[in-house]
């Protein structure tokens, strides 16, 4: 039985030409069928390197989007709809903008997992290895206050 699916879904992933991209906190069959895993912004930098048509990411919405932004000619499909994070769901897009619009005298720097309203509302966007070199010299400027 399972490996009747497990055949059926390679069958699929075959003619479709797709891809399975998965998180590391997805459930554990979800990984076992999964062609790469990774976290949120390896699956989307993943995403740009594929020669696959169909793009299946198992992950958040965010990161989604940042997959389909960067694969504009491909299908990428988000499985549930609902998949969102905690922090990058803090700041809705709308409002975001809106202090962004309030606040013009500010640059905005965001950190890449965050919806794609939220990145287009900013004018910075830091990956992991930016906000780490980003955070030293913020944590120096706190220590001297």
């Amino acid at each position: 039985m399972i490996s009747d699916i497990f055949s059926r879904l390679e069958k699929l992933k075959n003619e479709r030409n797709a891809v399975i991209l998965a998180h590391y906190y997805q459930d554990p069959d979800i990984q076992d069928v999964a062609d790469f895993m990774g976290d949120s912004l390896a699956l989307a930098q993943y995403a740009v390197k594929t020669d696959a048509d169909v793009i299946l990411f198992c992950g958040v919405h965010f990161m989604c989007e940042t997959a389909k932004i960067l694969n504009p000619d491909k299908k990428v499909i988000l499985p549930d709809k609902n998949a969102g994070c905690s922090l990058a769901d803090s700041a809705p897009p709308q409002k975001f903008k809106a202090w962004v619009d309030s606040h013009s005298d500010h640059t905005v720097i965001t950190y890449i997992n965050c919806s794609a309203g939220v990145k287009a509302a900013s004018e910075i966007i830091l990956s992991e290895g930016l906000r780490l070199q980003a955070l030293a010299p913020l944590e120096r400027m706190l220590a001297l206050s």
